[in-house]
């Protein structure tokens, strides 16, 4: 299995990315995805995540509102298209897989992650 992240970069505070996540070597349409953050020392963060058909999504409190999780399962990409960004949403994106269920956010219940995409925001 393989989660590819790409969509990172700098940008000023206010601006947009959008991340994508392409998945191969597993059923997509069989998967819940999500999006994480982690910077170096610190707890990884939930940030959003979507269930195998993307009728559900769950987000933390501080991304709401500025950032949306969808996904195209005939791609077999999720995406985080983040608007508003903030100086505090610099960090390290990674994606991450479950077999469907209960949608999860805890980092722990997740079986593939990608490799993280770099988002750096300045003031």
């Amino acid at each position: 299995v393989q989660l590819q992240a790409s969509g990172g970069g700098l940008v000023q505070a206010g601006g947009s990315l959008r991340l994508s996540c392409a998945a191969s070597g597993l059923t997509f349409s069989s998967y819940d995805m999500a999006w994480f953050r982690h910077a170096p020392g610190k707890e990884r963060e939930f940030v959003a995540a979507i269930n195998w058909s993307g009728g559900t999504s769950f987000y933390v409190d501080s991304v709401k509102g500025r950032f949306t999780i969808s996904r195209d399962n005939a791609k077999n990409t999720v995406y985080l298209q983040m608007n508003s960004l903030k100086p505090e949403d610099t960090n390290r994106y990674y994606c991450a897989a479950v077999q469907r269920g209960p949608v999860q956010t805890f980092a722990g219940r997740y079986d593939y992650w990608g490799q993280g995409t770099l988002v750096t925001v300045s003031s």
